[in-house]
């Protein structure tokens, strides 16, 4: 007897920091457009309301950018234990139907309802009844993906942004990844889209009529991934006690720096990404690593182990200056940098971090 397929939530919180501030202190933010993060001129945006959104703000956006994009905007300082604490307080609702929730940050998680432990099996009655209990509990929304596997799921979570619930029944899947953009599939940045672009592929349509064996030729092992999704082929499992291993951020630019400055000012917003990553993960970590990719496509790193873990920007940025210029500056133009920070610690374990300044 074939066995039956899994019902996978993927569940993101909408505009998280910015819709607690806004519910918390209504008379002042309700309706604006407001900015969680630093303000100008070197703050850097952590997440933005869907009223900024239609300025072109986001987030790791340097503040300054987004003041002149949007005069109006509202810089708000991050309360990052409210946060944590309202994270913990919607994980409480989660678990009303699940044990089996993996959590990618605090306003994110997958959760496996094949076999709930209240309610009817459906997918999207859980998704829904979840979703109302943020809403009268919390006095937040969410949106939600309800497909067979992690790969859907998380793509359907986005398909109807804010406050959306998108469900994708297996039947549907092949349709479904038919039109995805290439760019949404896991695994596939600028580069790889890039590449695929230049073999005729632009969605998953066109991804599906690609042969494995074409595919591993010129991607290797990651061909394969590639192929599955386009048969809508995962089979991960949700993993409650998923261990992280590291938190990274990188950017291929569309111009070659040959610069140092210039490299070092495309770095800020890149150790923004990882410490909001981290700050979502309650991760610390000891462990830096600075990717470059040439023009060439020759990829360099360099990296350091810390006696201390780091996990705020500024000493991101102190030691990624570091890794950068010395031995010496990179001889070739860049395409591509990006920080990643492993040898992860729970931030209560972690310590108190050392504040180096470098000459």
């Amino acid at each position: 007897m074939p066995e039956s397929p899994r019902k996978i939530i993927h569940l993101d919180m909408d505009a998280f920091y910015a819709s607690i501030e806004q519910r918390d202190h209504p008379n002042r933010y309700a309706g604006q457009p407001i900015a969680v993060g630093g303000r100008p001129p070197r703050g850097v945006v952590m997440t933005a309301s869907y009223e900024a959104r239609p300025y072109g703000i986001h987030s790791a956006q340097p503040s300054v950018e987004a003041a002149r994009r949007c005069p109006d905007l509202i810089f708000v300082p991050p309360r990052m234990d409210v946060y944590k604490d309202e994270s913990r307080a919607i994980r409480q609702i989660l678990r009303r139907y699940t044990d089996l929730i993996e959590p990618v940050s605090l306003d994110e998680a997958y959760l496996d309802v094949t076999n709930p432990k209240q309610g009817p099996p459906s997918g999207t009655l859980i998704a829904q009844a979840i979703r109302k209990a943020l809403r009268t509990e919390r006095g937040l929304t969410a949106s939600a993906g309800v497909a067979p596997n992690k790969f859907v799921a998380k793509v359907a979570s986005d398909w109807e942004k804010p406050d959306g619930c998108t469900v994708v029944r297996p039947g549907e899947m092949p349709s479904f990844i038919a039109q995805l953009p290439i760019e949404t599939f896991r695994g596939v940045g600028p580069v790889t889209t890039e590449a695929m672009t230049a073999m005729g592929i632009h969605t998953g349509a066109d991804l599906q009529q690609v042969p494995e064996r074409e595919l591993v030729q010129r991607f290797g092992k990651r061909g394969r991934w590639f192929a599955a999704m386009a048969r809508g082929d995962d089979t991960r499992p949700v993993r409650p006690n998923r261990e992280r291993k590291s938190v990274g951020a990188e950017r291929t630019f569309s111009t070659d720096l040959a610069d140092p400055d210039a490299m070092l000012r495309r770095l800020e917003p890149i150790a923004e990404r990882v410490a909001q990553r981290l700050r979502r993960a309650e991760r610390q970590g000891r462990t830096v690593t600075l990717k470059m990719k040439t023009h060439r496509h020759e990829v360099l790193t360099r990296q350091t182990t810390l006696q201390r873990p780091v996990a705020s920007a500024e000493v991101l940025m102190q030691w990624a200056e570091r890794l950068l210029l010395e031995p010496q500056p990179p001889a070739a133009p860049l395409r591509l940098l990006g920080l990643t920070v492993s040898s992860l610690l729970p931030e209560d374990q972690a310590g108190v971090q050392l504040e180096l300044a470098f000459s």
